[in-house]
């Protein structure tokens, strides 16, 4: 059985004090000391593993100020702080065994655009993206780029100084601050804007602290200057930590402390605002996808796309490109890097052109015709190049090559691609010959790698693979950090030249010398004196000993080999998260991960849930138990698991917030094909729920949930005795009291069989089936039932079986057979695989005829395709289940073409496990309904938060509304005609007939009024 699981990281008595004084103020905002949302905070996009104390998040600046100020005290000096956006480092620049000041979660806004003077007033917290469409219908954007700018926070930006694709033109981030609002380590507010050299020592404040600052390093950076400007290396990407060099102006007339903040990874201050140029959107833009023989070719060449005056040059390497080729991404790009016939593409360089429509069209004629030439004389390796001017088109390169980050995490093997050493920079004209020399380093060491980046900068990103369950992989991560360190200051470079700083610290000796390492010291020491904010990064103040953390700082990797390697490979899910942080994409119009959209807590993200489930199986192997033999096991006797159920509430049990993390999980399924190295979190989550409840009672919901496909034939034989005992509003109350579920639908009447009562569709069994002949078979199509459509939506299922006769065709309803989808997400995996055994025996024999097999509801269909093949492996057969969309674009060629009809337009909104799992159906649905006549927009949306049964739950009841409202609802609402909405999935359906008082039609159902009205 399950035991109770207990962890040791209890918090230190300074910090628990420190915490209830806090909760006892006027503090605002939120406090949060669960193992589970500290563990949550222990990881970045980085190797590195550290437990915070707790987890705060502040509502207002006030509550920043309040924070420091309390901790100011002297019996709370001994507590640390370190700030944290979007948890994008990595290099484990925001991690800390201190407390986490989070403000993502609330200081996320725009505060003012002025358009007129080209600037925005932000607050730290806001996405980088987010801030991008505030300022869009102005005409501008913020320009500083990466890869991570959907859930990258500005503070982080400013944090660490960040940039990306197009920094030659666009500058850093601190080319772009104005202004900065922080607090300070004793809760004062510090004002950061240019000041004239007589201002600094003449223009004192009533922030005695912040004047001092002010004034102390002004003066050290201005008698500093000569030696500053020898020792620092000339590189646009230059980021020192502290940036001694930009400090004063050129001409020394005018000190910015903004400069010394911005890149400064939160060991200064805490930033909670900012004043920001922005930069008016290009009217052009045109990109040149150069494709090479090499990549060394690709490096080489590059000098010569800068020198024409291109926006940005980003390269990426053939193992980046054939990942992409294996992702969801591809399909949006494919057309855009076409094959070249006999040739292998080991290289490409993306080249953007931005700017007034002129000026670019002539960079780019020029640029063509050289590389024209070029192409023909077969120089520099060149294969072949596209041009595109098609803006939508630009943005989906510049999207897989942002995903590059996170695909080579999908690399097989347990040795996985690794950010420490990879934001080198050097000077472009030395880049190609340190790469070789990169190269040869990593093949020195038998390693595989990936590399792609920013070669207009001389930025290149290099990730080494190694498995850091291996001791000896780990010690060789510090054998490779040292010597790449080395090999940048041998080019005249440097080695954190785009993401921070982090635990490289140790290295800044070597790269500032004594004198201005003593100066950076110094600063730190005069705006923490006591070494409280993000200690151990960076610097450390002057006499307070050696960095607390570096490159051998505790990994991530050290807790994950406590994990025996056969459960290790039984959830590789869990354990293939390597914390890229896509699931945090901030748009309501993804559909990557909506519990995390509708919560703000990274508990509730695919993110957060691999890591508890991590160290969940981390402290049953700590138990002695073993997890794979748990999934075996019996469940206790019913007394048992009730007696536990009972003493939940006096009993810690690190699986209850396990549990509080995975049930909020809606199952869509949409981070198995969004996240880059595809964790699928409904599969693991399955596996946990099975295993909780051989301990714990489950909720009777899940009983009712787990056997609606039995009980649904036998409510259908009464439906109108069934809905009035279902839906009269004593039922409903007890239902929603006693069983925690509302709204539940009626059943259909009249029912499917009799809609069909007499059609020469029903009546089949398996042995009519094989007697049709051969040569008639493929004017059959085999209609697959669902539980949902057929007794819930049953005239769904009989305008498909009319719109398969107007095409010509003769449809067979198949027998009603069980899916086993809903066993599956309420964990009953023993249930689901007998379901799925029986349903799949029956497919097969049906399959072996070949006639196709066609069903509605994608949820169901794609389950087929899934989860039947994890749960049977072999044992699944080789059926196949098409969707509509996927059944009629083989057919559209055996039937006429109707005319375009003027007044035929819908809009399709997708199903969002359809839509991620399916990239194409929306182009399939496309050419479909041009076929017959009529035009149809999609739209990209989120979830519609009803996912299966989620919404019907009370406990989801609001976060299903939630998500409803953040893009369905107002999609919805900027349609006139509610009769042209179209919607595949039924479960969305409910959702809109729930919230928005319609009933939207199915595609299908759209498609036969065109051909009646032909």
């Amino acid at each position: 059985m399950l035991p109770l699981l207990s962890h040791q990281q209890t918090l230190e008595p300074v910090y628990l004090a420190y915490l209830e004084a806090l909760e006892q103020s006027d503090f605002n905002g939120e406090i949060d000391k669960r193992y589970s949302a500290r563990l949550v905070q222990a990881t970045d996009n980085s190797v590195y593993q550290f437990l915070p104390q707790a987890v705060i998040y502040p509502k207002a600046q006030k509550d920043v100020e309040l924070v420091l100020r309390l901790a100011n005290q002297p019996e709370f000096k001994a507590v640390t702080f370190s700030a944290r956006g979007g948890g994008t480092g990595t290099n484990g620049q925001s991690l800390t065994h201190g407390l986490i000041l989070d403000v993502s979660r609330y200081l996320n806004q725009v505060i003012e655009v002025n358009a007129e003077e080209g600037w925005v007033k932000v607050q730290a917290g806001v996405v980088k993206d987010a801030l991008n469409d505030a300022l869009r219908p102005h005409g501008f954007f913020f320009s500083p780029d990466l890869s991570t700018s959907n859930r990258a926070t500005i503070g982080g930006m400013i944090n660490t100084d960040a940039s990306g694709a197009g920094s030659l033109v666009y500058g850093k981030t601190s080319d772009h601050v104005l202004g900065l609002t922080s607090v300070l380590v004793d809760g004062s507010v510090l004002q950061s804007s240019p000041l004239t050299k007589q201002s600094v020592d003449h223009s004192p404040t009533e922030n005695a602290f912040a004047d001092k600052i002010i004034t102390e390093i002004a003066k050290v950076c201005f008698d500093k200057r000569a030696s500053i400007e020898s020792r620092f290396p000339k590189l646009n990407r230059f980021l020192t930590g502290y940036d001694l060099k930009h400090a004063w102006n050129d001409a020394l007339t005018e000190f910015d402390l903004s400069r010394i903040l911005t890149g400064s990874e939160g060991t200064l201050a805490v930033i909670t605002e900012a004043k920001l140029n922005i930069t008016p959107l290009p009217k052009t833009r045109m990109m040149v996808n150069i494709k090479y023989d090499s990549f060394e070719s690709a490096l080489r060449h590059a000098p010569s796309l800068v020198e024409a005056n291109a926006t940005v040059v980003e390269t990426v390497d053939s193992k980046v490109l054939n990942l992409a080729r294996e992702d969801i991404i591809w399909h949006s790009v494919a057309d855009l890097i076409t094959d070249v016939p006999n040739k292998t593409i080991e290289g490409l360089n993306m080249v953007e052109f931005a700017g007034e429509d002129d000026e670019v069209k002539a960079k780019l004629a020029k640029l063509e015709a050289t590389l024209s030439e070029q192409l023909a004389n077969k120089q520099y390796g060149l294969v072949g190049f596209q041009i595109t001017a098609d803006k939508s088109s630009i943005n989906q390169i510049y999207a897989m090559r942002k995903k590059a980050v996170g695909l080579l995490g999908a690399t097989k093997g347990t040795r996985k691609p690794l950010a420490f050493a990879e934001d080198t920079a050097v000077p472009p004209e030395n880049l190609a010959d340190f790469i070789m020399e990169f190269r040869a380093l990593l093949d020195g060491h038998n390693l595989q790698y990936g590399m792609f980046g920013h070669v207009d900068a001389g930025v290149l990103h290099v990730r080494p693979a190694l498995d850091m369950c291996d001791e000896a992989d780990e010690k060789l991560l510090k054998v490779i950090s040292d010597q790449v360190a080395a090999l940048t200051l041998k080019y005249g470079g440097l080695m954190w030249g785009e993401h921070g700083k982090g635990v490289r610290g140790e290295y800044g000796p070597d790269v500032f010398g004594e004198e201005l390492y003593s100066v950076l010291e110094q600063v730190k020491g005069l705006f923490d004196p006591d070494n409280r904010l993000n200690p151990g990064k960076l610097v450390s103040p002057p006499n307070s000993g050696a960095l607390q953390f570096n490159v051998d700082s505790v990994k991530r990797g050290s807790f994950d080999r406590q994990i025996p390697v056969e459960v290790r490979t039984n959830f590789p899910d869990v354990m293939n998260c390597n914390g890229n942080g896509l699931c945090f994409n901030y748009s309501a119009y993804s559909p990557m991960c909506p519990s995390f959209k509708a919560t703000g807590d990274r508990i509730q993200s695919p993110k957060g849930r691999a890591g508890l489930m991590r160290e969940w199986l981390r402290l049953l192997e700590a138990e002695g138990v073993n997890v794979n033999e748990l999934a075996i096991a019996k469940s206790a006797s019913f007394l048992q698991r009730a007696q536990n159920t009972l003493n939940a509430k006096r009993d810690y049990d690190y699986s209850h917030e396990v549990m509080e993390s995975l049930k909020g999980c809606l199952a869509c399924k949409a981070c198995s094909s969004q996240c880059p190295v595809k964790v699928d979190v409904p599969k693991f989550r399955a596996q946990f729920f099975d295993i909780y409840y051989k301990r714990y009672l489950r909720p009777v919901k899940d009983y009712l949930v787990a056997g609606i496909e039995d009980s649904l034939p036998l409510m259908a034989a009464m439906p109108k005795v069934t809905n009035f005992a279902s839906q009269n509003p004593l039922s409903q109350w007890v239902i929603k009291k006693a069983i925690g579920y509302v709204d539940s639908p009626k059943l259909s009447v009249p029912t499917l069989k009799q809609r069909l009562d007499g059609h020469p569709s029903r009546g089949y069994e398996l042995e009519d089936l094989y007697a049709i002949p051969t040569d008639q078979r493929d004017q059959y199509v085999l209609v697959v039932q669902d539980p949902f459509n057929s007794f819930y939506d049953a005239n769904i299922v009989y305008r498909f079986i009319q719109l398969i006769e107007k095409l010509g065709f003769k449809p067979v309803l198949l027998p009603f057979k069980p899916n086993g989808k809903p066993s599956h997400i309420k964990g009953f995996l023993n249930k689901f695989a007998k379901t799925a055994q029986d349903s799949a025996d029956f497919l097969n024999k049906i399959h072996s005829l070949g006639m196709p097999l066609v069903g509605l509801d994608p949820a169901l269909v794609l389950c087929y395709r899934d989860e039947y093949q994890v749960a049977l492996g072999h044992k699944r057969g080789h059926f196949e289940v098409q969707l509509a969309n996927e059944w009629l674009m083989t057919v559209l060629d055996k039937t006429p073409a109707i005319e375009q009809q003027n007044s035929a337009e819908f809009t399709w909104f997708s199903h969002c496990t359809e839509s991620t799992a399916k990239p194409n159906t929306a182009k399939e649905w496309q050419a479909i309904f041009a076929h017959f006549g009529a035009k149809l927009h999609s739209l990209n949306l989120g979830c519609c938060g009803m996912a299966g049964t989620y919404g019907h739950e009370l406990d989801n009841l609001e976060r299903s509304k939630s998500l409803f409202e953040l893009s369905w609802q107002q999609s919805i609402d900027s349609i006139s005609d509610k009769n042209r909405i179209l919607v595949s999935g039924y479960s969305c359906r409910s959702q809109v007939k729930r919230f928005a008082k319609f009933s939207p039609q199915h595609p299908i159902e759209g498609l036969l009024s065109l051909l009646n009205n032909q």
